[in-house]
């Protein structure tokens, strides 16, 4: 962070109420209180579970650093390119927040301590044609070539890859001022790594990877495949957002990722860095308000992810709705996609042998690799975090059960321009793990 020599404040809003006020001390200690009025209030809920909402409390330090931390893209050149974008004085939290912190994951908003949100009630947008939309996903990767004319335009969506929001209110709009997008737009995530591996074609592989899943029966993000122009993207709907009943505004539902709920600085998202992984995101579940269900969804969601090579899906990947007087639950996945189009022998590839998974199965050892994990380790994984070993079979046999299907189906639903080596790999794949629990 860049030092300062007086403290520094930005209020934390939710539809309209406010929450609290973060801080960050003339020493750089970042601190947050909640507001009498919001402790008072009917919906009143944590901003965190990290940050449980007492009164007269002020939570200081790392768990609150953390949490708006988390509020961000993850990757340090996306960081750079908002601040080139916007101009602020460095690429902290704080700084970069100031500017876009208006509408971020879930409910919360942060505003200077003079701004109010508004007239929530009022959605105030700018129509936007197809060629405005291509500018700005260019301007995404350069920018330079951002219109400048757009500059009202500050949203921040966590994660590593290129993304940007927009709102559909009888076409694709720009929400201004404090309004909210509905749907976030993600680029192809292009050539990574020194070995060069390949994921231009990552929009496909996460709309595959999402359409499997709800397939076997696991709640995922809407998705479709658009193009504006050249760019191609993957538009998700925003499940943290709502339609009022009555009215023509939109609601915004409090969430938060595992990082922030566990109060880990999203630089510890994966288990083998000190995460949270498999267990303790189970523990947690405990407290859920529909626990039992979201404890064997996260467990079929473990053993899904497995078999599709959906490796990256570490704590920041996996979030939970917050909900009135401290109440929570699982929010339905998003972020997968499958390492199987770029696994294999020879340049560019991944050796399987390589694979690690961002969670930990558990049999005498704590396993990672892909390769090594077995149907043993699954159940094994069930018993360590409390799920009966009867209840982890019978999810483990309907997945294999139901494998043919979904494959049948999904290969008749598929696009008629889908890259076949998408889709093959990740098919063929996901049938190979099938029969190897089947052997289990």
């Amino acid at each position: 962070m860049s030092r300062t020599s007086r403290n520094r404040h930005l209020n934390v809003w939710m539809n309209g109420d406010l929450v609290g006020s973060w801080n960050i001390t003339s020493t750089g200690l970042h601190e947050f209180s909640y507001e009498e009025s919001w402790l008072n209030s009917p919906g009143v809920r944590p901003l965190s579970l990290s940050m449980p909402y007492v009164s007269f409390s002020t939570y200081k330090g790392e768990v609150v650093a953390a949490f708006f931390d988390n509020l961000l893209p993850d990757s340090t050149e996306i960081r750079k390119r908002v601040q080139s974008r916007f101009g602020t004085a460095s690429i902290s939290p704080f700084d970069l927040l100031n500017e876009i912190g208006r509408d971020c994951v879930g409910a919360v908003q942060l505003l200077p301590v003079d701004t109010s949100p508004g007239n929530i009630y009022k959605v105030d947008s700018k129509p936007v044609t197809d060629k405005d939309i291509e500018r700005i996903l260019v301007g995404l990767v350069s920018p330079r070539v951002f219109n400048q004319d757009l500059n009202d335009f500050r949203i921040s969506v966590a994660g590593a890859q290129e993304k940007t929001a927009f709102l559909w209110d009888h076409g694709w709009n720009i929400p201004l001022g404090t309004t909210p997008s509905t749907h976030i737009f993600k680029l192809p995530i292009g050539i990574i790594g020194t070995g060069l591996i390949d994921l231009s074609t990552s929009v496909e592989n996460e709309w595959l990877c999402l359409h499997i899943m709800q397939r076997f029966g696991v709640e995922t993000a809407e998705t479709e495949i658009a193009e504006f122009g050249k760019q191609k993207v993957l538009i998700v709907k925003r499940f943290d957002r709502k339609q009022a009943v009555r009215g023509n505004w939109i609601i915004r539902l409090p969430q938060e990722d595992m990082c922030q709920a566990t109060g880990t600085p999203g630089g510890y998202k994966y288990e083998s860095d000190g995460g949270p992984g498999i267990r303790k995101i189970m523990d947690l579940l405990l407290g859920s308000s529909q626990s039992v269900t979201d404890r064997i969804t996260f467990f079929k969601i473990q053993v899904l992810f497995w078999m599709l090579g959906a490796i990256d899906g570490h704590a920041k990947n996996f979030s939970i709705f917050l909900e009135p007087q401290g109440r929570f639950r699982l929010t339905p996945v998003y972020d997968v996609m499958s390492v199987y189009p770029v696994m294999g022998r020879g340049q560019n590839k991944i050796p399987k042998e390589k694979v690690k998974m961002a969670m930990a199965v558990q049999g005498e050892n704590r396993h990672y690799k892909w390769n090594n994990i077995s149907f043993d380790h699954w159940i094994k994984t069930a018993k360590l975090c409390g799920l009966d070993s009867s209840t982890a079979e019978t999810v483990i046999s309907e997945l294999v059960k139901n494998t043919s299907k979904v494959i049948s189906n999904i290969s008749t639903e598929l696009p008629s321009n889908f890259p076949s080596s998408v889709s093959n790999s990740i098919l063929r794949g996901l049938n190979q793990t099938s029969k190897q629990l089947k052997k289990g």
